[in-house]
């Protein structure tokens, strides 16, 4: 559970412009997408840490809040757990990143100990802060959190907390009577940002955003590409792998180049949804690179997990696979054309399941593979000529830590 800090600059650029990445044409220019306007220089506000401490997915759906921040801050410092570190060093506005495994949220608590406890404490108190936004879904806790900031010496802490801060909280909104309790995520998180005294600035949408990734066309030639990425944490939140493959299969059929992508703990899987059909991708793009590879798809067929946002953040139309163990009212891909499959009225419906507890998974098994076939075409069309079968192994030399999810 050690404490660790730097700042994000790890290709980068400097510089605060539009981070808001276009829909691709042909040669991989943008094309028409609104976003975060250029900002002025930071050369004055308050000193602020925002924490947002579980996963990439959840990390990306606070990115409208952090860039609210951060057009009215001096230096801002995102606080993440190491499963959100990934996306964090994407946001638009994020001076430093610090990572910590929080045992009240991380989906593998660790035990709380008194010296993980204190060198976080130190670590924030050396940052100076003016402030600090604490950022949570309905079924978090922002208090622990709150109590170490005040330890650290933070003056001046919001977040939404049903229950009774005392002086943990200088701006405490309530769920369900300050804001409706089935907010999206990002509107939930914005309303605690203006809360604080941090507004959206003028000229930004609101929408998810990620900084500009990489050049990608040595992993996937040229567009057009749809994206599969049938992976997730949770195995509650997962599609069949059989199904995956069909899905691959059929639309590889019906002209369509396919592009499998996962972590390097989902090879297994996506060898086997690529089969013959599809470039597999598995375990061989950096978080960038995965980026990069969104923003160059026609679409991406995910479920609930961190490349649905990403695709969000790149405007890119989404066929989600989504099990209602949470509601798809609040995690949905934002903004963004979506076809969402998965039975939302399921007996698992709000259970925050991990593993299935219905057997059989209908929520998701059931959803035929020719169902997602079409939820695609829905979105994109179908392509007008047949394309080769693309190979199924790519270069060995791009494999890469780090998972997506």
């Amino acid at each position: 559970m050690a404490v660790s800090g730097a700042s994000p600059d790890h290709g980068r650029p400097p510089d605060r412009g539009d981070h808001r990445v276009g829909r691709p044409g042909g040669d991989g220019s943008a094309r028409g997408v609104r976003g975060p306007r250029a900002a002025a220089p930071r050369t004055r506000g308050p000193r602020v840490l925002v924490a947002r401490l579980d996963s990439d997915g959840d990390v990306l759906l606070a990115g409208p809040a952090v860039r609210a921040v951060a057009a009215g801050a001096s230096h801002l410092a995102l606080l993440c757990g190491p499963a959100g570190e990934r996306a964090a060093r994407q946001l638009p506005g994020v001076d430093q990143v610090l990572r910590w495994r929080c045992p009240w949220i991380d989906a593998d608590p660790p035990p709380v100990r008194g010296p993980d406890v204190d060198a976080l404490v130190a670590r924030l108190a050396g940052l100076s802060l003016d402030s600090a936004v604490v950022l949570t879904s309905f079924h978090q806790s922002a208090l622990p959190l709150a109590l170490l900031l005040r330890l650290a010496g933070v003056p001046r802490v919001a977040a939404a907390s049903s229950d009774y801060a005392g002086t943990l909280l200088d701006v405490r909104l309530r769920p369900g009577e300050d804001f409706p309790e089935d907010l999206p995520e990002p509107e939930r998180a914005l309303l605690v940002a203006e809360a604080a005294g941090f507004p959206l600035p003028a000229g930004d949408d609101g929408r998810l955003a990620v900084l500009p990734p990489p050049p990608v066309r040595a992993l996937a030639a040229s567009a057009p590409y749809v994206v599969v990425h049938p992976g997730a944490s949770a195995p509650a939140r997962r599609w069949p792998g059989g199904h995956w493959r069909e899905a691959a299969r059929r639309l590889a059929q019906r002209g369509h180049r396919v592009v499998v992508t996962g972590g390097p703990t989902e090879t297994r899987l996506t060898r086997e949804v690529a089969g013959d059909h599809a470039l597999d991708l598995g375990g061989r793009t950096s978080f960038p690179q995965l980026s990069g590879l969104v923003l160059g798809a026609s679409a991406v067929v995910v479920g609930n997990t961190g490349p649905a946002h990403l695709a969000a953040a790149h405007g890119t139309p989404v066929v989600s696979l989504f099990a209602p163990v949470v509601p798809a009212r609040r995690w949905a891909p934002y903004r963004v054309p979506t076809v969402l499959l998965g039975d939302q009225r399921a007996p698992c419906a709000g259970t925050r399941a991990r593993h299935c507890p219905v057997p059989g998974h209908p929520c998701l098994s059931d959803v035929a593979p020719e169902t997602v076939v079409r939820a695609v075409e829905r979105l994109v069309g179908r392509p007008p000529r047949q394309v080769s079968p693309q190979p199924r192994v790519a270069r060995p030399d791009l494999r890469v830590p780090g998972g997506h999810d």
